[in-house]
């Protein structure tokens, strides 16, 4: 009898890979992928050796990849992009000579592809999206030195003599290295100082008075491109506060005492300067009160600045995780709501729509009562080049990303969605999506709630410090949440979001609040 499983992905699995799996001898085809599987693939699938087909991409999988998985010579097809996986390679998969496709993109995975066997056949984008990784198929260099050629240990270890040299080699290869990235920093200091002059501590050397120009999209403002170039040229490393994937922002105050953040983008290519203006003009359209207006930039020959309203609360991420201050649940819910509006305002009411592509709660500003501001919108399209969507899945957002958009890098509506609803979910457990307690079990937030789910405890996320939490609405969010982070077909649109928000979690019974304990 053939064993297959064509008619489980994308079916609301939950719960991790049953290791009895393994007694399926004859089980040929197993396709378990877009479901919400956590834990670690079972090495007993080694034991399957008819198995032609593995196909367990984006699920919340965790772990390292079983070495036993090389016991299965009849695999031609194995996906297991999109997960939690970390550790290494096993070179054992370099023995399945018969592998046609190979996918362990957008995981954790660490240390050295292994150059030998069937391995050395794929192209980099097999591998992408793993920050760890190094090895020829994705021309990064394994510290320094070639990658691992699969030696077996004992070969690497047969006597004491080759034990001596190699270390001897490795303390000689460390202080040469050392050597030269001091004289490499040394150079590199010197070029800076004779491409931007002498500082002084007086501004950031951006050489703005050459040919540089200012545009302003909204005429409410009394200031002249002298009046705001000259500003711009006092600012210092003292006036930083803040800094992402898309640049370093500081605070700008004019002599009226009217304070602005400008944002400082290092130029990306020669093409870049006719798209960027052409993008720009869209962004400063668009004006919401839910989203941080955008006033501004200034074209310097060495940055792109964005000028952008200042916010005195700071961004939602240092609200939840770094101030320490107490945020009760009429904040949290009025925030939500607040990203919800401006996401969607994004979404349904610009022309043309636009897709966010980065939302976090580090985009997510407040203003001094705490009501949230989406920014950042937009930057993520104005910056990409050809390799936009492997930049941005590197750069440092994985808990937010949609499975999806980790193994295609394809960016719709509907990643937003999945962003929003991790979002929701961080705001209402006070950790962040890939906080240390998840990832000891395997897990990001979303794998978390899943796990909750099936148990019936979701309402354990909630904030043990949050105050004032109401059952009504925190199940009413709860079922939002659920609903954002599941597959892209039942995700719903922003708009619907806003709706349920505003007619299910902001009208709760008042007298039925939620007892942690």
């Amino acid at each position: 009898m053939i064993f297959n499983c064509r008619k489980l992905p994308n079916s609301k699995l939950s719960g991790p890979i049953s290791s009895e799996l393994g007694k399926l001898e004859n089980l040929r085809l197993l396709a378990l992928h877009e479901n919400n599987l956590y834990g670690p693939i079972p090495s007993e699938l080694g034991n399957c050796t008819e198995l032609q087909e593995i196909y367990l991409q984006s699920n919340y999988l965790s772990g390292l990849i079983p070495s036993d998985l090389g016991n299965l010579s009849d695999l031609a097809y194995l996906n297991i992009s999109g997960n939690s996986l970390s550790g290494s390679i096993p070179p054992s998969l370099g023995k399945l000579n018969k592998l046609i496709t190979f996918d362990v993109s957008a995981n954790f995975l660490s240390g050295p592809i292994p150059s030998d066997g069937v391995l050395s056949n794929f192209s980099g984008n097999s591998f992408g999206g793993n920050r760890g990784l190094c090895g020829k198929q994705i021309k990064v260099a394994c510290d320094g030195r070639p990658p691992t050629s699969g030696m077996p240990p004992k070969l690497a270890q047969s006597s004491g003599t080759k034990r001596n040299s190699g270390r001897l080699f490795i303390s000689a290869s460390a202080t040469v290295g050392a050597l030269l990235l001091v004289a490499l920093m040394c150079f590199w200091g010197c070029f800076l100082y004779k491409k931007f002059g002498k500082n002084d501590g007086r501004g950031f050397a951006l050489n703005i008075n050459g040919g540089a120009s200012v545009v302003m999209f909204h005429g409410d403002l009394p200031y002249t491109s002298k009046d705001i170039i000259k500003k711009l040229e006092t600012l210092t490393e003292d006036h930083i506060i803040g800094s992402g994937g898309f640049g370093t922002v500081y605070k700008l105050a004019m002599d009226d005492g009217d304070v602005f953040a400008l944002k400082r983008i290092v130029k990306m290519n020669d093409g870049f300067d006719r798209f960027f203006e052409r993008e720009l003009e869209i962004l400063g359209s668009t004006k919401n009160r839910y989203l941080v207006n955008l006033r501004g930039y200034c074209n310097s020959p060495t940055s792109k600045l964005l000028i952008y309203d200042f916010l005195p609360g700071g961004n939602l991420d240092e609200a939840l995780h770094e101030k320490g201050e107490q945020i009760d649940w009429e904040a949290r819910l009025n925030i939500i709501l607040g990203a919800a509006r401006g996401l969607a305002y994004l979404h349904h009411d610009c022309s043309p729509r636009i897709i966010h592509r980065d939302i976090k709660s580090s985009n997510i500003l407040l203003d001094g009562n705490l009501e949230a501001r989406v920014s950042d919108f937009g930057l993520a399209k104005l910056l990409e080049d050809e390799e936009s969507h492997i930049t941005t899945i590197v750069a440092g957002t994985f808990g937010y990303l949609a499975p999806e958009y980790m193994q295609s890098g394809r960016a719709t509506e509907k990643t937003d969605v999945y962003s929003f609803g991790v979002l929701v979910l961080e705001i209402l457990s006070g950790k962040r999506p890939t906080d240390a307690a998840f990832i000891e079990k395997g897990l990001n937030i979303v794998g978390w709630l899943n796990f909750l789910v099936t148990e019936d405890r979701q309402r354990e996320i909630v904030d043990p410090n949050c105050e004032g939490v109401q059952s009504e609405s925190l199940d009413a969010l709860l079922s939002i949440a659920i609903q954002c982070v599941s597959s892209p077909e039942e995700r719903p649109s922003m708009h619907r979001v806003v709706q349920l928000l505003e007619s299910e979690v902001m009208t709760p019974c008042p007298s039925d609040l939620y007892d942690s304990e």
